[in-house]
């Protein structure tokens, strides 16, 4: 019987996932910043960001059928221990001609493992932890993930931009390294499954009883599902191509300081999914589902400033103060969002079918994402030196979006 949340076998998972996160947030922040400020171009940014994500997709729901069929610690070991051994040759190769190559397969790489990593953590948590610590334990794997998304990349960059990357390469390894030593001695009783069938068949088969599910007995869900999709593909795109392309490659910043002012955009980013997300909690009975909408729109209005900002002012820096704090309002707004939408769809989906949707749901989500990051990185290529007008498309486009996301929420009441 367990009594206490933090007993041995859950205290390892914890500390192991503080320092895999932190070194996963590190290296997703290092390497595409690399890249970008060796050819300077946001296509090739957003191509190999974009594919990059694939992986990530693909992977997700074959690593939760995995953890629920084998030994949850030696996925996480034999995952910690592969991207040690990536990152490792990444440094290694590096300095060969075929950079760009060897860059798009790393990001696929690390993208599809973390893919692929994640649901063993969330499927062990119930079974370290009794039913009365479950919230509790969740909260800290949460919260241990927002802190290292906002810790990473601010020291990331500032030892980026210090010494270059060699030395966050190797910090990383690492970060890795004594992650999986730490999960060796984890014991996460398990109990071995077969895969009844193949891989595909039962991915194909959960995917389409949700896919039948969704259309036929919760259509608003679907509605939520391409609303979410056209926010990926429109406005979080944008973000994630825009802030590093704007902040080193186009805002008059001092060179040698334009990395590191890009770490700290991206903690203030993940500082506003971290209040956004204690936000949601705090302010649960205040907050409905039917207007979920308005905080789509006010992700939307905050796109024009950094739009129009470069009009008014031509300080670099002023204009990177504007850009970080509309994208921390935008990104406050968005995870309060995902936190309703997550909570609506658990609410409107039967038990044994909640796993599925819910997979089913992110997975065509992030679909859009890669899409997104290859159209935004080429449009930024086509618009260099009038990047404004990329920026305000992707305003008009998501207040749009945000209108008839209004408008579909607004059916709920009568669902």
């Amino acid at each position: 019987m367990r009594t206490k949340l933090f007993e041995k076998d859950f205290t390892l998972v914890v500390i192991g996932q503080i320092i895999s996160l932190f070194g996963n947030a590190t290296i997703r922040f290092a390497l595409p910043l690399y890249l970008l400020n060796q050819t300077g171009s946001s296509a090739l940014y957003g191509t190999v960001t974009a594919c990059a994500f694939i992986p990530a997709v693909l992977m997700s729901p074959i690593g939760g059928m995995i953890a629920d069929r084998v030994n949850k610690r030696n996925v996480m070991v034999l995952l910690d221990f592969f991207t040690a051994a990536v990152i490792m040759a990444f440094s290694l190769l590096r300095g060969g001609e075929n950079l760009i190559l060897l860059m798009t397969v790393t990001l696929m790489l690390l993208y599809g493992i973390a893919g692929a990593y994640q649901p063993s953590v969330q499927a062990s948590v119930p079974v370290l932890v009794s039913q009365g610590h479950l919230m509790e334990a969740n909260s800290v794997i949460n919260t241990i993930s927002a802190f290292a998304s906002l810790i990473g990349p601010v020291l990331g960059g500032i030892l980026y931009s210090t010494y270059g990357l060699s030395p966050v390469l190797w910090v990383c390894v690492v970060c890795f390294f004594f992650s999986a030593v730490m999960e060796l001695f984890i014991h996460i009783p398990y109990e071995k499954r077969g895969f009844e069938g193949k891989i595909l068949e039962i991915i194909k088969s959960d995917f389409a009883e949700s896919i039948a599910f969704i259309r036929n007995k919760k259509p608003v869900l679907g509605k939520g599902m391409f609303v979410i999709c056209g926010i990926n593909l429109f406005l979080s795109a944008m973000i994630l191509v825009s802030l590093p392309y704007m902040v080193t490659e186009v805002l008059t910043l001092d060179a040698d300081k334009a990395n590191q002012l890009y770490g700290y955009a991206q903690g203030v980013l993940a500082a506003g999914g971290l209040i956004g997300g204690i936000g949601a909690g705090v302010l649960a009975n205040r907050l409905t589902i039917q207007k979920s909408g308005n905080l789509i729109i006010i992700s939307a209005f905050s796109v024009f400033p950094m739009g129009i900002a470069p009009f008014v002012c031509e300080s670099g820096f002023i204009n990177y103060l504007i850009m970080t704090a509309c994208c921390f309002i935008i990104m406050v707004c968005a995870t309060i969002f995902s936190v309703q939408m997550m909570s609506f769809v658990q609410a409107q989906t039967p038990q044994d079918l909640i796993g599925k949707v819910i997979a089913v749901i992110l997975t065509v989500g992030m679909c859009a994402q890669p899409l997104g990051n290859a159209f935004y990185g080429i449009f930024f290529e086509l618009c260099k030196g009038y990047e404004f007008v990329v920026i305000l498309f992707s305003g008009i486009v998501s207040l749009m979006l945000a209108l008839a996301a209004k408008n579909i929420f607004k059916e709920i009441d009568a669902t």
